[in-house]
């Protein structure tokens, strides 16, 4: 692993950005206090609100952290097909009393705003998310001072990270929780994806960049399992999202372990990209119909969103989490990292003390 990363922490450990009000300044702290790297998520936040964030974050820890972008996304998106989907969520406006979003909100996420913010008040790392930023934009960050990954979800995404100059490649396997960042939405491949330790051999046979690893994993053991595969550190986000300092609602934290809520699939329900959530009732009801359509359809349910969690019903909710959510621990976010921690060294140790291949005879 590159030492520009792995200098800013002493723990192979990187908390996830999770947007939607789940990475907060304290979560972000906490992890980076704890010797890990904490993460801000900029996603569907204003530029001012990404400044400020970063303000506070500074003001809580003066260790390094990171802030993820997501990448504007091009138009393809048949409007036919949102509004027949419109129209099935009808009855779901109906039941919130609240009125559906404008799928027509924007489609960029502020991204040129909110990377001048990163450009006049450098943070020390930035991550990119459904897509490949051009080579002159990581390039103006490094020279800024900023360490850049993009995630991949295919060894072929990897190579085009590699070609436009990244700094390292964030390996999403299909186990992850939330949105894959994949860099074209392609329908066709939807349950075609790549399971975290075959693509993190695939591209680590494939680019000559430090690689981060991400996707399902909850324990320190896994940690030692990714490392072990060539991984030079662990994004973790579905078992940070538990956490004391997380900003999920207490009713998705609590939906990670209850029994109601027995597994996850990728579905395009709520925002019209694969995302992978617990599946519950909304999930069942509408993810088969849901087109290809983001951000359009993200903007369509925001309000269904709100309104459920507002009225606390996990029902209706996007319930974002990574396939090893039964495992997810409600500790501290620091403590968290001091157990993944010591669960890590004692992997370590265990595979150090393996007996050889000729003592197994």
């Amino acid at each position: 692993m590159s030492s520009a990363l792995t200098d800013l922490f002493p723990h192979p450990i990187v908390q996830a950005p999770m947007a939607g009000g789940v990475s907060v300044p304290q979560l972000a702290a906490a992890v980076s206090d704890a010797g890990g790297l904490g993460f801000l998520a900029a996603g569907y936040k204003t530029a001012d609100g990404l400044y400020q964030e970063i303000k506070q974050l500074r003001g809580l820890t003066g260790r390094p952290f990171g802030v993820n972008l997501f990448m504007p996304q091009p138009e393809y998106a048949d409007p036919a097909a949102v509004d027949v989907y419109a129209h099935q969520l009808s009855g779901e406006a109906s039941w919130y009393e609240t009125e559906l979003g404008d799928p027509d909100s924007g489609r960029d996420d502020g991204y040129d705003a909110k990377l001048a913010v990163l450009l006049d008040n450098p943070v020390p790392v930035v991550s990119f998310h459904f897509g490949v930023p051009r080579s002159e934009v990581l390039e103006s960050l490094r020279r800024a001072g900023t360490f850049t990954l993009v995630t991949a979800t295919t060894a072929e995404e990897a190579l085009a990270v590699q070609r436009a100059g990244a700094d390292a490649v964030i390996a999403q396997g299909v186990e992850a929780g939330g949105h894959q960042g994949t860099h074209r939405d392609i329908p066709e491949n939807d349950g075609t994806g790549i399971g975290l330790l075959s693509l993190v051999g695939q591209i680590r046979e494939t680019v000559g960049i430090p690689v981060v690893a991400a996707g399902g994993i909850m324990r320190g053991s896994q940690i030692a399992a990714v490392l072990a595969a060539g991984a030079g550190a662990a994004q973790l986000g579905t078992a940070f999202l538990a956490t004391t300092e997380s900003g999920a609602a207490p009713v998705h934290k609590q939906a990670l372990t209850n029994p109601l809520f027995v597994r996850t699939e990728l579905t395009r329900a709520f925002s019209g990209r694969p995302a992978r959530g617990l599946v519950n009732r909304f999930l069942r009801e509408h993810g088969r119909y849901a087109p290809a359509a983001y951000p359009e359809i993200h903007h369509l349910t925001s309000p269904l969103r709100k309104a459920a969690a507002k009225a606390k019903d996990p029902q209706g909710m996007a319930l974002w989490a990574g396939q090893g959510h039964r495992m997810a621990r409600e500790l501290p976010a620091a403590q968290l990292v001091e157990v993944l921690v010591a669960e890590l060294a004692d992997a370590r140790t265990a595979l150090s003390v393996f007996p050889k291949g000729d003592d197994l005879r």
